[in-house]
């Protein structure tokens, strides 16, 4: 992992001089391991490098991408609301001193703050590949798509259950309302079907 983070973070230096990058990986290796995370975890950020990696083609600024998806979710408090803005903040901070120019920082911070609607324009390759990688669970097969859901539940266990299907219900019908789940060409022809089928019978089940 930090092998894939170091070339990203170099690659997106674009030539300039920068520390060294594996304090800074480490870092967020280890946000992505805390104990009270149970869906927002170190697979998940591997899930989505490796959906990234798939859809890259599509990307304009594949490395871009590839730093947002280590920073996406390196603050996550199931609690709060504010989990994205204050990853995008992260990364703000911490990249300038890893040696990545403005304009690729403000990108990633870009693209980071984009994964609170997954929702990215029509012409944001960098956003749909982003919001691609980070939705394509939602195209799992049924005992992956289950484990998904226990996952989510379980980092909302404080979270009483009338409560929690409500929430769950509401974001599920917002997901559901998009024209499409995912953006990419290839996030259509292989995700689009399974997903939706996937979020209308947890709705339905939730409904029951």
């Amino acid at each position: 992992m930090l092998s894939r983070w170091a070339q990203a973070l170099i690659n997106a230096r674009a030539g300039g001089e920068g520390p060294d990058p594996l304090p800074y990986g480490e870092n967020l290796l280890a946000r992505w391991a805390e104990p009270h995370r149970r869906y927002h975890t170190t697979d998940h950020l591997i899930a989505v490098l490796n959906r990234v990696d798939e859809l890259a083609h599509h990307a304009d600024d594949p490395d871009a991408v590839r730093l947002a998806a280590w920073f996406h979710d390196a603050v996550y408090l199931p609690d709060r609301s504010t989990n994205e803005e204050r990853s995008a903040r992260l990364a703000e901070r911490a990249l300038p001193e890893a040696g990545v120019p403005p304009q690729t920082t403000a990108e990633v911070a870009r693209l980071v703050r984009l994964t609170v609607e997954h929702d990215p324009a029509e012409r944001d390759h960098n956003g749909q590949v982003l919001c691609d990688a980070d939705l394509a669970v939602l195209a799992g097969g049924p005992q992956e798509y289950a484990a998904y859901a226990a996952a989510v539940r379980a980092e909302y266990a404080f979270v009483p259950d009338d409560a929690f299907r409500a929430g769950r219900a509401d974001v599920l019908r917002q997901l559901l309302g998009q024209e499409h789940l995912f953006g990419t060409p290839a996030g259509q022809t292989r995700w689009e079907r399974v997903a939706r089928r996937n979020l209308t019978t947890e709705l339905e089940l939730l409904s029951a």
